[in-house]
């Protein structure tokens, strides 16, 4: 199971970082995925980092602001927001699955283990 957390409200350029704890497996060779969903909007990757290389993809719209990063010792996987817009406002979600195929990892379906959610909630 994983658990997301750290979402929150937050003024335009503040920051924010998410939390995706792990349980019940072991976490630390699983390919990790934040994904964001936006009311009225098709869910969409926002990092991912794959555990083989520690390969990170990122959306255009959050390069050089967000770093997706893991402590796998502590079975949790970050998600670290800076310079947050309004337009980042949406539900969080911590992905994970043993292996994606690169070109796959910004496809929802490819995650096999998902999180609740967690609410980011930027004003202007």
């Amino acid at each position: 199971q994983l658990q997301a957390s750290g979402g929150g409200l937050v003024q335009e350029g503040g920051s924010l970082k998410l939390a995706c704890a792990a349980s019940g497996r072991t976490f630390s060779s699983l390919d990790m995925g934040w994904f964001r969903q936006a009311q009225g909007k098709e869910r969409e990757l926002v990092a991912a980092l794959r555990w083989s290389g520690g390969t990170t993809t990122y959306a255009d719209a959050v390069k050089g602001r967000f770093t997706i990063s893991r402590n796998s010792a502590k079975d949790t996987a970050y998600l670290q927001m800076n310079s947050l817009k309004p337009e980042d406002t949406a539900l969080y979600y911590c992905a994970a699955t043993s292996r994606v195929i690169l070109s796959s990892v910004r496809v929802p379906s490819s995650y096999a283990y998902w999180g609740q959610g967690t609410q980011v909630t930027v004003s202007s």
